[in-house]
């Protein structure tokens, strides 16, 4: 008989669904397989959306997200998490409670608006982001509309990202990415812990189609991290497997398509 190969590093996404399939749990899912990981699903909201927006969002009761998390953490076991949309504050209540239970290292993307900007987070679910999911992340990734969310800070420039990012570790997490793509010119990421400041630059490339960018770099490090990595080398490989994703990123339908999680296997 052939010998059982062993089973690989363990990631479990908690976040919404895109029925495109370009972002979320569908997104997380691609760019966990694209890194040989076993990706695993806690899902907290079905969307209706397409490359033109999102039409609709249910949120999961929190028992339904609760027994999820907990039926795969309890047999399955995980290595890293990943959050994504959270919508309501009973629903970041619930995952911060879980996460602070967890003995695995967890990457917050603290979505807030869709692509298409479409809100995915209530205000009143902003304060608990702040009090009780950041102080569990080990990175928080926002982007430059999250970090005024989050900070009240407007970023213009590389030094409001340093302003930024001072004022998030402020609130808990051990590492955060502020990512500055939305600025004009070369597309850079400010990765720091207070100590240590990595600026992380990429070409820009000429395509519209980045539908799922954030959840994808978010999983990730996720995987990078389960894999043994430390954070640094997890946000640097994490961004080179985003920028060539977007570089593919494709057309679908009549609006904004997904970047190509397959890319490396196409390439």
């Amino acid at each position: 008989m052939p010998i059982p190969a062993a089973a690989p590093a363990r990631v479990l996404t908690v976040a919404g669904s895109d029925s495109g399939g370009g972002a979320g749990i569908q997104a997380d899912l691609k760019t966990m397989l694209a890194f040989g990981v076993h990706g695993m699903s806690v899902l907290t909201a079905v969307t209706a959306q397409n490359s033109l927006g999102v039409r609709g969002a249910w949120d999961l009761p929190a028992e339904a997200v609760r027994a999820q998390y907990r039926a795969v953490a309890d047999d399955i076991g995980v290595q890293a998490v990943k959050t994504g949309m959270l919508s309501s504050a009973v629903l970041v209540d619930t995952v911060a409670e879980l996460l602070a239970g967890t003995d695995a290292p967890v990457v917050v993307d603290p979505v807030g608006v869709s692509k298409h900007g479409d809100p995915l987070l209530a205000a009143e679910a902003l304060d608990s982001v702040r009090t009780r999911l950041l102080p569990v992340a080990t990175v928080a990734t926002p982007n430059l509309d999250e970090v005024a969310q989050l900070t009240g800070e407007t970023i213009t420039d590389e030094p409001g990202m340093r302003r930024a990012a001072a004022a998030l570790l402020g609130l808990g997490p051990r590492w955060v990415v502020v990512k500055g793509g939305h600025l004009p010119g070369e597309p850079v990421d400010l990765l720091t812990d207070g100590d240590e400041v990595h600026w992380l630059r990429a070409p820009r490339h000429d395509n519209r189609h980045t539908h799922g960018t954030g959840c994808t770099l978010a999983s990730a490090i996720a995987c990078g991290l389960a894999l043994g990595q430390d954070v640094p080398t997890a946000v640097r490989e994490a961004k080179a497997y985003v920028t060539g994703a977007i570089a593919a990123g494709f057309p679908l339908g009549a609006g904004i398509g997904p970047v190509d999680h397959g890319w490396r296997s196409r390439g």
